[in-house]
């Protein structure tokens, strides 16, 4: 664990974080939704549709019944992923010009507003040729990171901390039965990105979560059946299996995703989270301890 944390301490002291004011978001948030004259209108469900390629599956917003003002929507996205790598992302996809090619406008406009705005916070848009956009800041440096919901989710310490507020956001808004359902997706993302750094060709996934876990098991050598492991141990690693093992059936029989047998309560739900985040949190540093001995993953 220890090692796992100086690693996210040295990430976070190369600053590829890009922290934006509040004037400036404001000003993103308006090219993005198209309030402003300079870029072209986007809908609400557009706004998702947006925001989510920046989301891990299985955590993505949906557009309906009670949706908030586009602009409020939004801010509220741009304030939740601001002073995270992630912004870069943003940024560039902002002024994207293929979206605007749709509206037969280019992005010039757009980028000499927003530019003027991320002086202040010490960044500038630039484009590297070929339409193509990247962030640097003002001293001419790059910022090299980009966002890690891609092709590949980047478990990171950081990204399941993310993943766990977005739960007690659930938990803090009475729904028990999508805090299991979150807390269930966080463990099987996070076995599912393991096992890919392990295998490069992983069997097929076809929902069942204890067998997935045996599986991880075995490329972090967590086995509780090794012989030369102190009982001691090997009780903790039986018990991370239960904890595996309950929460599928947890929310097989109480989340939003199955008929249930009977309604969750706060408590229920708080285990779930709680849950979720040792073992992911676990499985992370393990993973980690074992590349730091130099077993590395065979791609």
């Amino acid at each position: 664990m220890t090692c796992t944390l100086e690693l996210c301490n040295q990430v976070l002291k190369v600053d590829l974080s890009v922290k934006l004011s509040k004037e400036t978001i404001s000003v993103l948030g308006d090219i993005i939704t198209g309030n402003g004259n300079c870029s072209p209108y986007r809908k609400g469900h557009q706004l998702v549709e947006f925001f989510n390629q920046f989301i891990p599956s299985g955590w993505e917003d949906e557009y309906g019944r009670g949706f908030p003002a586009r602009w409020q929507y939004a801010e509220e996205k741009l304030l939740e992923f601001n002073d995270k790598p992630i912004m870069k992302d943003i940024l560039i996809a902002a002024i994207d010009p293929r979206h605007f090619w749709k509206e037969r406008r280019d992005n010039k406009e757009a980028v000499e507003l927003l530019n003027k705005y991320l002086e202040f916070d010490n960044y500038k848009l630039q484009c590297s040729g070929n339409n193509k956009w990247d962030v640097y800041k003002l001293d001419g440096s790059q910022i090299e990171l980009s966002h890690p919901y891609g092709n590949s989710q980047e478990v990171t310490h950081i990204f399941i901390d993310e993943q766990i507020s977005k739960c007690d956001k659930k938990l803090a808004e009475g729904d028990f039965d999508g805090t299991i359902t979150n807390a269930r997706s966080l463990i099987e993302a996070v076995l599912l990105e393991i096992e890919q750094e392990f295998d490069s060709n992983p069997p097929e996934h076809k929902g069942d979560l204890p067998k997935l876990y045996r599986r991880v098991q075995k490329h972090l050598n967590l086995s509780p059946g090794q012989e030369n492991l102190a009982e001691c141990l090997k009780q903790i690693l039986y018990g991370l299996t239960s904890i595996v093992n309950g929460l599928a059936t947890l929310r097989n029989n109480m989340s939003d995703a199955h008929a249930r047998s009977y309604q969750p309560s706060e408590h229920h739900a708080r285990l779930a989270v709680n849950s979720a985040k040792t073992l992911c949190h676990f499985l992370f540093a393990t993973k980690e301890y074992q590349m730091q001995k130099n077993n590395k993953p065979n791609n």
